[in-house]
């Protein structure tokens, strides 16, 4: 499966390339990961939850950067295996100076999937990944204007969430039902399409339903 896309950042480019790099900043902000440790040169190991349709699970995995030109480009390459299968994949990220403090992230990227995943389906695969990966750039872009652990942030007239956290797990698989419907709204009435839609209905109404299943019991 091919992979590629690019996001805005509201931040000058070497601070985006800091935060990119930083594996504390990237276990808080991007939703479902548990841990993410550096073990040699360019080298993370780390588990994160990841809930894709009706499949779910904990992946352990090793990502490794490399072609490294700060602050604009590197490779990133990712293993990881668990419960709902394997994922394989080697892409590339580069940062482009916009002027203004803005800065543009493009990525491209191609990833392998086995086991349960696999048989989830390319086109809601394809719509859940791309959902994935916006929400959390997006958490990226927010922690960018989060104040620095040693200073507090300035007092808000009502309470409001901190401008460097990730969204929690339901507002996260909230959003991404809410993409993968409109990713495939042009195709509701196509006849070649209806089985897919329905599967991609079955498919998001499972996931929610899981998730507080999940919650429910683990309250338990």
């Amino acid at each position: 499966m091919k992979l590629e896309g690019e996001y805005l950042f509201d931040g000058p480019r070497d601070k985006v390339w800091d935060l990119v790099r930083d594996p504390n900043v990237l276990v808080k902000v991007l939703p479902g990961t548990q841990s993410m440790t550096l073990v040699g040169e360019n080298v993370y190991e780390g588990k994160m939850n990841v809930r894709i349709g009706p499949v779910a699970g904990v992946f352990a995995g090793r990502l490794v950067v490399s072609d490294e030109v700060p602050p604009e480009s590197c490779t990133l390459s990712v293993k990881g295996r668990g419960a709902p299968g394997f994922i394989n994949g080697v892409g590339q990220v580069q940062l482009v100076d916009q002027g203004d403090g803005a800065t543009l992230l493009k990525y491209q990227g191609d990833l392998q999937i086995g086991g349960k995943l696999a048989g989830v389906g390319q086109r809601l695969m394809d719509s859940v990944s791309k959902s994935m990966i916006r929400q959390g750039l997006a958490s990226l872009n927010r922690s960018l204007h989060a104040p620095p652990a040693d200073q507090p942030a300035a007092p808000a007239a009502q309470p409001a969430p901190s401008a460097g956290a990730a969204p929690s797990e339901t507002a996260f698989a909230a959003a991404v039902a809410r993409d993968v419907v409109k990713d495939v709204a042009d195709d509701i009435f196509a006849p070649e399409y209806r089985t897919a839609w329905m599967a991609a209905a079955v498919a998001i109404v499972g996931m929610v339903i899981g998730f507080w299943l999940g919650r429910m019991s683990s309250a338990d």
